[in-house]
């Protein structure tokens, strides 16, 4: 659950990427704490509706901001999406369920206020990596967090998890012990794999096969829990690519880490277009 740039030299990867012929809010807040605050990202030239991809960051719960995640952002959008990337607040000072929280009122807001950014409150997308992904799922799976920001898993239209912690118990590293220490024996109630039923909403899950940080087993927990539900699941696994390898190609430079960006451009666009996935889980 490595934060991309302790991998990369993100400020330089950033440089990479430009926002040209696309609108960019900054600072737009959620909530009236410091790190309530998100960034979104939309094509200028297309007025709407789009679809709505609100992405949250990795870093185990404890690093991330999200400046640091143009290089996803700006190359999702200009695929013809409106991109949401809240940051919340994060471990020691703000452990479970906090993120969680802030994570929920982000969503809301982002639905409340997609119109006037040329989205469709109608089509939202979560997507996360790592940590990340951990809250995307969380919210989509686990009703609560929603229903406290006055919303419902039937609002979302689908959701995109890369290289997720989904079943990850029990816990060793003292660090994401303390993240999750007020879940003290309620661990359970902590992972997603716990909420996979038949009402999730369409699911997408991206894993690099190479992966030692998270490992791919949760991936595959999640996925087969879904499908034994009956959940609409689509699964791809991607040969050699590690945590980080599966993210990074986002950006133009890393693409031939993984094509995590048609993968999930393609998603959001199938989901939009069809309200529903066309493929069954599979692994190439």
């Amino acid at each position: 659950m490595l934060l991309v740039a302790r991998c990369a030299p993100v400020d330089m990867l950033n440089a990479t990427i430009s926002t040209d012929g696309l609108t960019v809010l900054h600072d737009l807040p959620y909530g009236p704490l410091p790190r309530q605050a998100m960034d979104v990202y939309r094509p200028a030239a297309n007025t709407g509706p789009l679809p709505v991809v609100v992405f949250f960051y990795g870093g185990a719960w404890q690093r991330g901001a999200r400046g640091d995640y143009r290089f996803v952002a700006a190359e999702l959008a200009r695929q013809g999406i409106v991109v949401a990337v809240p940051d919340y607040r994060l471990a020691p000072q703000a452990p479970y369920p906090d993120f969680l929280k802030d994570a929920a009122r982000a969503v809301a807001m982002v639905r409340a206020d997609a119109a006037g950014w040329g989205g469709d409150s109608r089509r939202i997308v979560l997507a996360g990596h790592s940590a990340g992904a951990h809250i995307a799922a969380m919210l989509a799976l686990d009703p609560v967090w929603l229903r406290a920001a006055g919303m419902s898993r039937s609002d979302l239209a689908g959701w995109v998890g890369i290289s997720g912690p989904y079943d990850f118990l029990p816990i060793v590293e003292d660090d994401i012990k303390a993240v999750f220490a007020p879940a003290d024996g309620h661990l359970a109630t902590t992972q997603p794999i716990t909420y996979a039923d038949a009402d999730a909403p369409p699911t997408l899950l991206l894993q690099g096969e190479a992966d030692t940080t998270v490992l791919p087993r949760n991936t595959a927990a999640l996925a087969a829990r879904l499908k034994a539900a009956g959940a609409q699941v689509r699964v791809r696994y991607y040969p050699g690519a590690g945590h980080v390898g599966a993210v990074l190609g986002f950006a133009p430079l890393f693409r031939d880490r993984s094509p995590v960006l048609s993968d999930v451009a393609g998603f959001v666009r199938g989901i939009a277009e069809s309200g529903k996935m066309l493929h069954s889980a599979s692994r190439p």
